[in-house]
């Protein structure tokens, strides 16, 4: 594949992973909309792996709290950091089983079309302003409950429908609940890891027996330069939103979802 193409590939995905536009939805438009050839499974993998490890980067300290709190579950312990641990786990259930389900049945397939990203796109950003314009803020990722994790999961599982974004999804589940901005996307962010780990290994059970080895270095340069671009995208959205509102993103998306629906329907 054309250095200029895992650029372009790698910018779409770092960038819109973890913001709440929705990064499947670009991918899948790419070759849509452009007719460029698809990037593949093999790539896909590469660009998750590249934005998983931003996420762990850029979240290192919550994530060795996570780290530490999976060993004290097994110790039988219960503080703050095994109610993380716990929380994570238990929010990435729902759509692993929505996944898988989607995966057998082969419906993945039929949802990736424009006119769904379209709708999904304006749906769930219009979703997003609204619990984001009233949702409360009296609560914070300390708050974090078993109970609460199992509503995000559901929450999550949203996000399998192309153009729902997930990162979108759960802050607007976060807003719903009375999270504040900040905490709702930190919360989003690291849901984020235990669920790209799980989605890059279903996927990378299409690639078995696959030892291409121009493949493999175009996924190796995927993932770098999606790293570098999801990082960029973190450190800018988290500072952001000491200051600015989701606005910003849900105009973005009304914007995107009637281009979209116009260039199905007209």
């Amino acid at each position: 594949m054309a250095l200029w193409h895992l650029i372009l590939l790698a910018m779409i995905q770092g960038v819109t992973e973890f913001l709440p536009i929705s990064s499947s939805a670009h991918l899948i438009l790419v070759p849509q909309l452009t007719g460029i050839q698809d990037q593949g499974v093999a790539l896909d993998v590469a660009l998750h792996i590249g934005t998983l490890g931003a996420v762990l980067l850029y979240f290192r300290t919550e994530v060795m709290r996570a780290l530490v709190g999976t060993a004290g579950l097994f110790a039988r312990r219960w503080g703050p950091d095994e109610r993380l641990a716990a929380g994570l786990a238990i929010a990435t259930v729902p759509v692993m089983i929505a996944g898988l389900v989607l995966k057998i049945t082969g419906a993945s397939d039929l949802l990736r079309s424009v006119a769904v990203i379209g709708w999904a796109t304006i749906l769930f950003g219009a979703l997003l302003w609204l619990f984001d314009r009233y949702g409360g803020s009296e609560k914070d990722i300390t708050d974090w409950t078993p109970g609460q994790a199992i509503k995000f999961g559901i929450w999550q599982a949203l996000a399998l429908i192309p153009g729902t974004s997930r990162s979108g999804i759960c802050i607007t589940g976060a807003r719903a609940m009375g999270y504040g901005r900040e905490d709702a996307a930190r919360i989003s962010m690291l849901m984020s890891i235990p669920t790209i780990i799980a989605s890059g290994f279903l996927l990378s059970l299409d690639l078995i027996g696959q030892t291409d080895g121009q493949l493999v270095r175009d996924a190796a340069i995927a993932a770098v330069m999606a790293f570098f671009a999801a990082l960029a995208a973190l450190a800018l959205m988290m500072r952001l939103l000491r200051s600015v509102s989701f606005t910003p993103y849900v105009i973005y998306r009304m914007m995107l979802g009637a281009f979209l629906l116009g260039w199905v329907y007209l």
